[in-house]
């Protein structure tokens, strides 16, 4: 059974006053196996933002439904829905979402107070992550005190620190500069190895040629995907920049 299974997803938002509707999704439907990096990229507008939400449960579909190991997302009560995302799900974000009030420490222990975890569980379990992702010498800085790059590793120690089944990242490498960018993704490589589970939207192809898949989504469906497989990080940014050029080009012809 596939970790993650998303069948015929359509979302359609209407606009205030019961206006107009709009259709974010038309059609998704894919499955992740446990252990898989999948990026997804598409154009702005093409509905791969809403599908995210849809599968962080923070949104649901209108039609379809998303099963994280067998368990429907879609049919999760209100009163379940955070103790879902904070024992199953991991999220590293484009602007980190850390606490300035916080230690670096305490940012990373945040998932695990609201879990009830003692202070002795929490410290066995950040030691060993913060030495694999080069913070350990930063834990009583704070967000303010630290470079963009120590913060989304910060942030990715935080999604980490639970052992979640699925992470998610949202465009994880859209503040930050080439190096911390390359030193981000090699960290999610080395975490993959290990047998994590990464879905990631990026509207990079950098980014995505660390992937092991590549979902498009085009117009609220899954235009097009590709397969890493043996191909070297060179070849694989030439297929996706291949790819996205036929995207833009089939969305200018039926726009002209």
């Amino acid at each position: 059974m596939a970790l993650l299974e998303v069948s015929h997803l359509k979302k359609i938002y209407t606009t205030r006053l019961g206006g107009a509707k709009i259709q974010a999704l038309k059609d998704v439907s894919f499955s992740v196996e446990a252990g898989e990096y999948v990026a997804i990229m598409g154009e702005s507008g093409s509905g791969k933002t809403t599908l995210l939400n849809i599968l962080a449960a923070l949104d649901k579909p209108t039609v379809g439904e998303v099963l994280l190991e067998g368990r429907s997302l879609v049919a999760l009560k209100e009163r379940e829905i955070s103790a879902f995302r904070r024992d199953n799900l991991g999220f590293v974000f484009q602007d980190f979402n850390l606490l300035d009030n916080f230690s670096v420490q305490d940012n990373i222990f945040l998932p695990l107070v609201l879990a009830g975890k003692s202070y002795e569980e929490m410290v066995k379990q950040i030691t060993p992550l913060a030495h694999r992702l080069g913070i350990a010498d930063i834990l009583k800085k704070y967000p303010y005190e630290i470079s963009g790059g120590q913060k989304q590793r910060t942030a990715a120690a935080r999604a980490l620190i639970t052992a979640p089944r699925l992470l998610l990242a949202d465009e994880p490498t859209g503040a930050l500069d080439s190096r911390a960018s390359e030193e981000l993704l090699s960290l999610f490589a080395d975490i993959n190895r290990d047998g994590q589970t990464i879905l990631m939207v990026t509207h990079s192809i950098a980014a995505a040629s660390h992937a092991g898949r590549v979902l498009f989504i085009k117009d609220g469906q899954v235009f097009h995907q590709l397969y890493r497989a043996s191909l070297r990080r060179e070849e694989m940014y030439q297929r996706i920049s291949d790819t996205l050029t036929t995207i833009a080009t089939s969305s200018e012809r039926r726009q002209s």
